[in-house]
C-alpha cells in the first residue's frame, strides 16, 4: 500500500470482544423493573445465560473466563464449568427449593439484585434489630465456593463483611435455620 509520505501503514487488526459479548450474555433481556419486582429466583432469570442452550452458555463462559479468570458469572455456571454440577437445571432447582423454604418462613425476603447473572439472595430482616446503626441483615447466598452451595452471613454493620458460614446443603439449611434466625 502506498503510504503517501506518512510512514508505513499498519494493517487493521480486529480482535474479538469476548468481554462485551459476555456482559451482554449475563445482562437481563427484559425491563430491569421486572427483575426488581421478582419475589423468587425464577422471576429473576432473564438473561441469555438462563435461556440459551446450555452447551452454548458453557462454551462462551469458558472462552470469556480464559480472558478474565475473575469473570462475573452465576454460581451454578462456575460449578457447572468445574464439573461439580451436572446441569444448569440442577442449579435452578436448588435456587427454587431454597426460595420455597424461605418464602414459607416469616422475615425472609428475596433480593433479586446480586452479582451479574446470579438470581439474587435472601435477607432475614428481623436480624437487623440486633445491631445498632446501618446494618446488613443475616443473608443467605448461593455460592460455588463449596458443594453445599449455600453460605450464610450473620447480621453485620455496613462497614465490614463477616466471614460466611458454609451451609452443607438443603438438609443443613432446614435443620439449622431456626437456630440461625435466633442467633444471627
Amino acid at each position: 500500500m502506498p503510504n503517501n509520505g506518512m510512514g508505513p501503514r499498519r494493517a487493521l487488526r480486529v480482535e474479538p470482544m469476548i468481554e462485551l459479548e459476555w456482559s451482554q450474555a449475563i445482562e437481563p433481556h427484559t425491563a430491569l423493573a421486572s427483575i426488581a419486582a421478582a419475589t423468587k429466583p425464577a422471576e429473576a432469570r432473564r438473561a441469555w445465560v438462563h435461556r440459551a442452550p446450555e452447551d452454548q452458555v458453557l462454551t462462551l463462559y469458558r472462552s470469556a473466563s480464559e480472558v478474565d479468570p475473575e469473570l462475573a458469572a452465576p454460581w451454578w455456571l462456575k460449578a457447572l464449568a468445574a464439573g461439580e454440577l451436572t446441569s444448569r437445571a440442577e442449579g435452578f432447582l436448588l435456587e427454587d427449593r431454597v426460595g420455597k423454604l424461605l418464602d414459607a418462613r416469616p422475615g425472609w425476603v428475596f433480593v433479586p439484585w446480586s452479582s451479574d447473572g446470579d438470581c439474587g439472595y435472601w435477607e432475614y430482616m428481623p436480624s437487623e434489630r440486633r445491631v445498632s446503626g446501618p446494618a446488613v441483615p443475616t443473608t443467605l447466598v448461593l455460592t460455588d465456593r463449596h458443594t453445599g452451595w449455600l453460605d450464610i452471613y450473620p447480621v453485620h454493620l455496613t462497614t465490614g463483611k463477616p466471614t460466611p458460614l458454609a451451609v452443607k446443603g438443603m438438609g443443613d439449611l432446614r435443620s439449622n435455620l431456626a437456630r440461625w434466625e435466633s442467633v444471627f
